[in-house]
This record gives structure tokens, C-alpha cells and sequence, in this order.
């Protein structure tokens, strides 16, 4: 278990913290929903979930087979949808991936990658595509 404090901060802005680390993360309302945009949002937290926890799996396995990932990018294109509900509506991942491993190895990765908590854990509404571009292009 872990505790996350939020503190509204007004004008639609909250500071989360991090109990167990003490770091904190303010989120503000985007410019098309009322706020200034001037930080992350609530849904750019989760498209950030995504990305981050996608880097992580792989991380893991590939450094159970010996491969280094360290470069390695995530782009993740967050889509927002007006109805029936505002809400995520796609969430396109595109990772780079500065190496080219075998076919085994890759098929590991990239099913390591799907398998993430927080892609298994979003709506099944959300779209989320995941594009693999590997070696040093």
C-alpha cells in the first residue's frame, strides 16, 4: 500500500505528495477545461502512468536477459473525448528502443510491455496502440 496526500490548492490546482518519498507533483486543469495549463493535468498523469510504467516492465525484463535499454524513449499522445463523458479516449505509445535484439527477446519485451499495470488497468474504451520502433533510428 502506498499514501498519496492531495491538497487542493485552489483555482484548480492540487499538490500531490508522495508519503513514503515526500516528492510532490502539482497538477493544474488544462486551458480547454477552465485552467491555466500551466502543469500537468489529472489525465496527463495518466498518460505519464502509462509511459513510465511501459519503460519500467520492459527495464525489468530486459535486464533479466542482459539488455540494455538505457536511451530508450516513450512518446505517449494523450486524445481526449467530449461524450458521452469527457474523458481519455486514446492514449498512442511509441517507443524507441536504441537496440535490436533477437526475435526471442523482443517478443519478451514487447509482451512486457502490454502487460504493465497501468495499461491492464485502464477502461477497455481507452484505445491504447503501442508502436515499437527498435535500433537506433
Amino acid at each position: 500500500m502506498v499514501r498519496i496526500d492531495i491538497t487542493y490548492e485552489g483555482d484548480l490546482r492540487t499538490k500531490a505528495t508522495h508519503t513514503p518519498s515526500g516528492t510532490e507533483v502539482i497538477t493544474d486543469a488544462p486551458v480547454d477545461n477552465h485552467g491555466k495549463g500551466e502543469s500537468f493535468s489529472p489525465t496527463d498523469l495518466v498518460a505519464t502512468a502509462l509511459g513510465a510504467c511501459i519503460a519500467t516492465i520492459m527495464g525489468i525484463v530486459a535486464d533479466r536477459h542482459g539488455v540494455d535499454l538505457e536511451g530508450m524513449r516513450v512518446t505517449v499522445i494523450k486524445d481526449m473525448v467530449a461524450e458521452p463523458v469527457r474523458r481519455i479516449g486514446k492514449l498512442t505509445t511509441v517507443l524507441h528502443i536504441p537496440v535490436e535484439p533477437d526475435e526471442k527477446t523482443r517478443t519478451l519485451l514487447e509482451r512486457a510491455a502490454l502487460s504493465c499495470p497501468v495499461h491492464a488497468s485502464l477502461h477497455p474504451e481507452i484505445e491504447k496502440p503501442v508502436t515499437f520502433r527498435w535500433g537506433k533510428a
